[in-house]
């Protein structure tokens, strides 16, 4: 390893453990209602429609706020606006805990959707200004590892959690929101003190080490572009789109594999450590797959091909109900899943810069995050109307099909180097 090398290592190791850390309770704080709804959704009066309709409107929140808050970003620092972030939804996050019927769920879903818009688009702004594009890959499924991690810590703790039922007074869905809730309150100030805004204010740098940094992502940065840029690059959009099929198959299973897996004749208690199995997977699919990609200098591939992975594994679990099978299925459609999402996020910074990369980088994920509020809600919909979650899995299926195929159209038709060049058909 050489000394540049160095330097870059070490600065993954002091930053991208807290980043991860943070998007931990992040993710949990965002998808626990998966597990609260096991008693929370008699308690308060939700139907697997209202479920699921409340569970996704957290993607409206997303949505409406999202490219505003990593513009603010931008401009104020990493440092105090990810504090503003985590603070906000942790507070956001415990109230979960006091709704009273479907009105009340949908309204918190919403503030916290809308408490937590940029954090995710932030953090993947923020690698940009500390590792150049040729590692982005590897760190970036380093930092998003924490999202599988989040359910494999998660998944066990919440059905623990959902076993103090009458403790002083209280649900174990109440007490789940507030103390999974709590660290996000925590950890707010601890970014304050531990998270620089760049290279040049890190006190653990030298400041020759971060001349290499930032000279470094000057030579290979692409040109800084406005905020309004980002929305006449067709690729921005068609990115979005392919994202949209991504984030929507992780959401429609992610929110309902606690009670898929119940279904098939687990305890409460049992649930929790079976949903974490898929999850343990997709760490390690995570991170071979973002190596891979650097390795190779190739995402288009990486992309399409993990999607394609997940969209196989979900038709098959919809037509096998067996409950190995279907665990297993469902293991290989989440490595599926977030092995695209790793590689995928290399692909935006490698085109957008300055302003343009918050403001594109933005909406590519508020666009993509829409999926958070389509999947759940058609999951819903259709276990109401048929009963069970195999058609939900087939739309899920071909859903993610679509989005890899457009991964490869974009990658046939477009250039992802600095300059947007359109190549002609072949």
């Amino acid at each position: 390893m050489g000394a540049e090398e160095r330097i870059f290592s070490r600065a993954a190791w002091r930053l991208i453990p807290f980043m991860g850390l943070l998007y931990i309770v992040s993710f949990l704080d965002r998808v626990n209602v998966g597990f609260a709804a096991l008693t929370m959704n008699a308690d308060i009066g939700l139907d697997t429609t209202a479920y699921g309709v409340g569970a996704g409107i957290f993607f409206i929140g997303y949505f409406v706020f999202e490219v505003p808050s990593n513009a603010i970003l931008e401009r104020v620092g990493a440092r105090v606006w990810i504090f503003r972030i985590t603070l906000t939804w942790g507070i956001v996050s415990m109230s979960t805990a006091f709704v009273r019927g479907p009105h009340a769920f949908y309204f918190v879903r919403f503030l916290l959707g809308a408490a937590e818009a940029g954090f995710f688009p932030g953090m993947v702004l923020y690698l940009t200004y500390w590792f150049p594009e040729a590692m982005r890959a590897r760190f970036i499924s380093l930092f998003m590892v924490a999202i599988p991690l989040a359910s494999v810590i998660g998944s066990p703790l919440s059905g623990y959690i959902l076993t103090f039922e009458g403790t002083r007074g209280l649900h174990g869905w109440q007490w789940l929101f507030l103390i999974e809730g709590f660290p996000s309150c925590l950890l707010a100030f601890v970014t304050l003190a531990y998270l620089p805004d760049r290279p040049s204010s890190a006190r653990w740098l030298a400041a020759s080490d971060a001349t290499v940094i930032e000279s470094r992502l000057k030579l290979e940065a692409p040109p800084a572009g406005d905020l309004l840029s980002c929305f006449t690059d067709a690729r921005v959009w068609f990115l979005s789109l392919a994202d949209f099929g991504i984030v929507t198959g992780l959401y429609g299973i992610g929110l309902w594999l606690p009670q898929m897996i119940k279904a098939l004749g687990y305890s409460t208690f049992t649930t929790g450590f079976i949903v974490a199995v898929p999850y343990v997977a997709s760490v390690v699919g995570m991170i071979a797959w973002g190596v891979s990609s650097d390795r190779s200098r190739e995402r288009i591939w990486h992309v399409a091909i993990a999607a394609a992975l997940a969209a196989a594994a979900l038709a098959f679990a919809a037509i096998r109900h067996g409950p190995s099978e279907q665990v297993l299925a469902l293991s290989v459609a989440a490595v599926g899943i977030y092995a695209s999402l790793s590689t995928f996020w290399a692909l935006p910074p490698s085109f957008l810069g300055g302003s343009a990369a918050a403001g594109g980088i933005a909406f590519i994920n508020s666009i993509s995050n829409l999926g958070g509020f389509v999947g759940p809600s058609l999951m819903g919909w259709l276990k109401t109307v048929t009963g069970g979650y195999s058609a939900g899995m087939v739309v899920l299926s071909v859903l993610l099909t679509a989005s890899a195929l457009v991964v490869l159209l974009i990658g046939h038709f477009f250039s992802f180097e600095a300059r947007p060049t359109l190549k002609a058909p072949t």
